[in-house]
């Protein structure tokens, strides 16, 4: 069983009011991350939020939602209240809520490749560059729930490169992540 968890508690700091909310083509950008994967092969999708509008959202798709007080703390927080609110997962699919154009099929694709491979990480790249959502199994559980700052499990995939499925990922697009305002004018534009 692979577990979505959908970080989407941030404070959009470097884009000065809550990106998740904001709009391509009417639809916000969270939004557009949870019918991606409401739609995929995942057995359970939780959403990890901050603002209630967010929690709305949610709802509205039939998820279960987290509410994160400590997000101030940075992404680790929503981390571990993803994985202490699963039940019984082999894996957790890790998140981020500014993906606009991630879809149902990149989402299967990283799940079939993971169950492929005998690898415990499974980290998707685009035009070489790391990226989301990443696949971590629950052999990982206790060092998830130990994680601090905003890095979140990525020193657990540098501490683990011999464990690590690269994915390499043509369509760069899909990986596109939104934090400051020039990242939306180019996509908008």
């Amino acid at each position: 069983m692979i577990a979505g968890i959908i970080q989407a508690s941030g404070f959009s700091r470097r884009m000065k009011r809550d990106k998740l909310l904001m709009e391509i083509e009417g639809i916000p950008l969270v939004e557009r991350v949870i019918k991606a994967a409401i739609e995929s092969n995942l057995d359970e999708l939780i959403l990890v939020y901050r603002n209630e509008v967010l929690r709305e959202l949610g709802k509205k798709y039939g998820l279960k939602t987290v509410y994160n007080g400590k997000a101030y703390l940075g992404q680790s927080e929503s981390i571990k209240l993803g994985v202490k609110n699963v039940h019984d997962a082999d894996a957790y699919m890790f998140f981020v809520g500014d993906q606009p154009y991630l879809t149902t099929e990149l989402i299967n694709y990283l799940i079939e490749e993971y169950k492929k491979s005998n690898l415990p990480i499974l980290v998707p790249y685009y035009d070489g560059k790391q990226g989301m959502p990443m696949i971590m199994s629950s052999i990982y559980k206790d060092k998830l729930l130990k994680v601090v700052g905003d890095k979140g499990g990525r020193d657990i995939v540098r501490e683990n490169q011999d464990k690590v499925k690269r994915v390499n990922i043509e369509s760069a697009i899909e990986g596109i992540d939104i934090d400051m305002p020039k990242d939306l004018e180019k996509i908008i534009t």
